[in-house]
């Protein structure tokens, strides 16, 4: 099976974001703070932070495409400061960097909750809110959202 790409508009990302709060209010949840994984959850944070009307942050955990150390102190402050954070990026791929952020999360009384604009299915780790839902065990993609333009 060849990977195709498939574009994300900004009106897919508020289509999302609307689906995402929507999820939220039925499940009666809300955060204090949202955190953004950076880069590709920054927009989509910015975003629901304006929409929700709660403070934003940047959690700097890049595993992909960068040689930068995953920096924590952020979530370390947030958990600290908090009794409930969202923490967004623009797609659940893999797991891997959801799988690392809730690895160094312990003995807390925080409660952490995911959020996603586009979840795929075939992820290992599994999100609250999502905005949209793919398998790419079934139908490989590639999601080129907005912000990954030249």
């Amino acid at each position: 099976m060849n990977e195709k790409n498939i574009n994300f508009s900004i009106e897919d990302m508020q289509l999302a974001l609307s689906n995402i709060i929507r999820q939220m209010q039925k499940s009666k949840w809300a955060p204090k703070v949202i955190l953004s994984i950076n880069r590709g959850g920054c927009i989509p944070g910015v975003y629901l932070s304006h929409a929700i009307k709660v403070p934003h942050k940047v959690l700097d955990v890049q595993l992909r495409d960068s040689d930068n150390k995953p920096n924590l102190d952020v979530l370390k402050y947030s958990i600290n400061r908090y009794k409930t954070i969202l923490i967004i990026d623009d797609i659940n791929d893999t797991g891997a960097t959801f799988n690392f952020i809730k690895k160094n999360i312990k003995d807390i009384n925080t409660e952490v909750h995911y959020a996603v604009l586009v979840n795929n299915l075939s992820s290992d780790f599994k999100v609250e809110y999502k905005g949209k839902v793919i398998d790419k065990s079934k139908t490989p993609s590639w999601i080129v959202f907005p912000w990954e333009k030249n």
